[in-house]
């Protein structure tokens, strides 16, 4: 079955850097467009990245010139570079593939 598993969250500093990773298994990863979703407490879930076949990517405006998303294929994993980090980055962080998601991994920005 689709498993999707997220790692790489915590507590860190404003202006810090974290790199999240979601290892991928039970589709054909290489030719699966695959993307990050957030979820801050109380709000409901955004579009934070996304990357397609061929390395293609996408950006919320919030995360421009911040984040990068990029893949792995041969280790089935989608990767998302988080840098210069705000206390609003705050959220639960979720790997998507179409209608599949992870358990998500908890970030947070405080100091």
């Amino acid at each position: 079955q689709v498993q999707l598993v997220e790692s790489g969250g915590g507590l860190v500093q404003p202006g810090g850097s974290l790199r999240l990773s979601c290892v991928a298994s039970g589709f054909a990863f290489s030719i699966s467009t695959m993307a990050w979703y957030r979820q801050a407490l109380g709000k409901e879930r955004e579009l934070v990245a996304t990357i397609r076949v061929g390395g293609w990517t996408n950006y919320a405006d919030s995360v421009k010139g911040r984040f990068t998303i990029s893949r792995d294929n041969p280790k089935n994993t989608v990767y998302l570079q988080m840098n210069s980090l705000k206390p609003e980055d705050t959220a639960v962080y979720y790997c998507n593939r179409g209608t599949e998601w992870g358990q998500g991994t908890q970030v947070t920005v405080s100091s």
